[in-house]
């Protein structure tokens, strides 16, 4: 609702600073960050800063100490300035008088409720405005409860202001009784102080002076005083039934006994470091030996023993790898969970693409992740019921959450139950991102990302009800082969992973592509091209939607000849889609070039136009095949029994133009040549470049054999290496639908 003395403020701030400050704010009478910001370069102005900022920096605090020492009717040095003051008590929601440039009984009743809701009001008497008030003045930082705010965490956070604003580096925090990333650093700072340590050397962070410091202040039964202040506070701030109390109370006791039950601690009912740790930051204490990890390095075993002998039990592995050349042993390896059955552990499976930034985050992108999750699953042998960790690896903030983060992670439980509910679902990531996703039932329990513990979804929230495992640091177990860098993780039980499996199933052959997914891939293989800058700048005649368009409708022909040839459909796709994109003008003139020759047009470039070679042939159509190397791969094919056929002259005009005529006008029979040429790359292309011959294509090719296949298509030399390079995770794309598809 619009506030007709922030409108005045508004009104203003434009109409006297407008020009001066390089902003105006939109005047809707409500109170944003926008009109803060304005009000903060207006003060900046007044005081003389050259450079104007959004942000109330040290600065601004510093000028406001140097010039005035405290701003009140003595020091105001104007009625402007006043205004800016009187206008900023009105976005707070305190009565800043008439906006009239007096700081008059109004205002000065105001400054002192202000003061007062601060908890400075016993270092700050009296109706003056201190520089680190000002400061809290100009932002959007609440000193009343709002939002249902707990009134004993208001409480703390007056305590801390009060006991701690005179400090160099401590700053007014919120009193709006909900826990955040500023309380959480104020606690620190907090710690700090009692410890003794001086300005400048305390700064917020959990490092080992607070870290020894806090292991010689275990408090019990009996124990009174500030630092029992600080352990009740952090206890009410992570929501454990608690009174903030300077006493250790038998009740008390009973509470931190329940908190170190929940958290997997020794149980003593002390506030001892691990306690103190888990309660002041998101990791705890990190020496702590976990019975999980989780890591993206081949369990062999040698490691499995390594691991067992260091405790672990519960191993955390991923699915899927997109990458073909990034983190090869990212992935679940053939025979590796075999080893981790042998050896007594167990596995937890994690599903994990990119899932890095928000725009990762859609409905579209759940389905095809639930489908591609459960199918790996299936692949590595994990049993139904076995429970599938999908990521969150990033500091989602909680407006992402909701837009999302909880949309993706509906779809993901909804196509789950459409298919069967073969597996359950787990979310892993930052405390709110867990916990948020487990209110809304989509996740049934919480992998904890609080290593990260500057996310700001980790700072200031409670450790979700239903986790299953807490990471807390990396760590190297093992040597020699056995060495193995993993992340150390807490276990609380909840999931203790799967230690039987299934043998991994038979290769299936592809399908037909499901439309459904049309958007999907699409966008994945566009955004993919782009990203490489492929095809780069002007001159190429197709969009890359019209050439997946066109690959798509002869999906049945290479659908067939995929499982005719018992080769992935993803290999003929890459070849021929890529070649698609690269698609150009200049390739338009080679055609009518070829044509003109073989029409008579012009019987001989190469005679009429001294210095141009003749056009007798051309890579053309949707793959880009030439006439001769069109023949050469189908006269292998008729040789080796695959296909029947009349053997054709690859040095005969006739035959050439005969062959490049189908190949130019038939999409079809274009698209039907990419797998002969395929296997005549393995078999062995004859001429002066002959190849050593490799394996076929085959339902198990391995990354590397994709790899050179994908080269031979096409040709020699560094281009047509670093051109496979790029194609392979073009490659991934395409298999990653088509193997959704063909396990549905």
């Amino acid at each position: 609702m619009a506030d007709e003395m922030v409108l005045r403020a508004q009104k203003f701030v434009n109409s006297v600073y407008g020009t001066r400050i390089g902003m105006r704010v939109t005047e809707d009478g409500r109170t944003s960050w926008n009109t803060m910001y304005t009000l903060t370069r207006a003060l900046q102005y007044e005081l003389g800063i050259p450079e104007l900022s959004n942000s109330f920096g040290p600065t601004t605090l510093s000028k406001i100490a140097e010039k005035y020492g405290k701003l009140d009717e003595t020091t105001i040095p104007s009625a402007d300035f006043c205004r800016i003051i009187q206008s900023a008590l009105y976005c707070k929601g305190y009565d800043g008088g008439d906006i009239n440039g007096t700081y008059n009984s109004r205002v000065k009743a105001a400054v002192a409720k202000l003061n007062q809701n601060m908890g400075v009001d016993g270092t700050y008497p009296g109706s003056s405005l201190w520089p680190k008030v000002v400061k809290g003045l100009f932002n959007m930082d609440a000193y009343v409860s709002v939002n249902n705010g707990s009134e004993t965490i208001r409480s703390i956070q007056q305590w801390l202001n009060g006991r701690y604003v005179l400090r160099k580096d401590y700053y007014v925090i919120p009193c709006d009784g909900h826990h955040s990333r500023d309380v959480a650093k104020s606690m620190l700072f907090a710690i700090q102080y009692e410890l003794g340590m001086a300005d400048g050397v305390a700064n917020g962070a959990f490092g080992p002076g607070t870290q020894a410091g806090l292991k010689s202040h275990t408090l019990s039964t009996g124990s009174s005083g500030v630092w029992v202040q600080l352990f009740t506070a952090a206890m009410v701030l992570n929501k454990r039934p608690a009174s903030f109390s300077a006493s250790f109370t038998p009740s008390l006791a009973d509470s931190v006994t329940a908190f170190q039950a929940f958290m997997n601690l020794t149980v003593n009912g002390q506030a001892d470091f691990p306690t103190w740790s888990s309660l002041l930051v998101s990791y705890g204490d990190q020496t702590r030996q976990g019975a999980a990890c989780d890591g993206i390095t081949k369990i062999t075993p040698a490691r499995a023993q390594a691991l067992k002998d260091a405790g672990y039990k519960y191993i955390g592995r991923y699915l899927y790898n997109p990458s073909t050349t990034s983190l090869p042993e990212k992935e679940i390896q053939p025979g590796e969970l075999e080893t981790i059955q042998q050896y007594g552990l167990r596995c937890f499976p994690i599903y994990q693409t990119w899932a890095r930034s928000v725009d990762y985050y859609s409905v579209a992108q759940g389905v095809a992740d639930c489908m591609n999750a459960a199918f790996k699953a299936e692949e590595h042998g994990f049993k139904p019921g076995s429970r599938i960790y999908f990521a969150v690896d990033y500091d989602a903030v909680d407006d992402e959450v909701t837009s999302y983060i909880l949309p993706y992670f509906r779809s993901i439980r909804d196509e789950m139950t459409k298919l069967g509910s073969p597996y359950k679902i787990g979310v892993y990531g930052p405390r709110n991102a867990c916990s948020r996703i487990s209110a809304e039932g989509y996740a049934d329990t919480s992998f904890v990302s609080d290593m990260s513990s500057g996310f700001s979804g980790n700072l200031g929230y409670t450790m979700p009800e239903n986790w299953a495992f807490d990471q807390i640091v990396t760590k190297t177990i093992g040597s020699g082969d056995s060495k193995i860098e993993i992340d150390n993780n807490i276990a609380s039980e909840r999931d203790t992973g799967q230690g039987d499996f299934y043998p991994a199933p038979s290769q299936k052959l592809d399908i037909g592509f499901n439309m459904n997914y049309w958007a999907a891939l699409l966008k994945e293989a566009d955004e993919y091209m782009a990203s490489i800058g492929r095809p780069g700048g002007i001159g190429y005649v197709y969009t890359r939607q019209q050439c997946l368009e066109t690959i798509m409708t002869a999906d049945a022909a290479i659908s067939s000849a995929s499982r005719r040839y018992r080769m992935r459909k993803a290999l003929i796709q890459t070849s021929a889609f890529w070649e698609f994109c690269h698609y150009s003008y200049k390739d338009v003139v080679e055609d009518a070039g070829v044509v003109m020759y073989h029409t008579g047009k012009i019987p001989d470039w190469g005679k009429d136009l001294p210095g141009v070679t003749k056009l007798v042939d051309s890579s053309t159509g949707v793959a880009k095949v030439s006439g001769r190397t069109c023949i050469l791969s189908r006269n292998n094919s008729i040789h080796s029994g695959l296909l029947e056929g009349e053997i054709l002259d690859a040095t005969s005009d006739s035959d050439r133009w005969a062959m490049w005529q189908k190949l130019n006008q038939d999409n079809l029979f274009n698209l039907s040549t990419v797998p002969h040429l395929h296997i005549w790359a393995a078999d062995g292309k004859a001429g002066d470049h002959a190849e050593t011959p490799i394996r076929r294509p085959a339902l198990d090719y391995t990354d590397t054999e994709t790899f050179e296949i994908l080269r031979r298509y096409q040709g020699f030399g560094e281009v047509a290496v670093a051109d496979a390079h790029l194609r392979m995770p073009l490659y991934a794309i395409f298999e990653k639908y088509n193997r959704i598809i063909r396990e549905s």
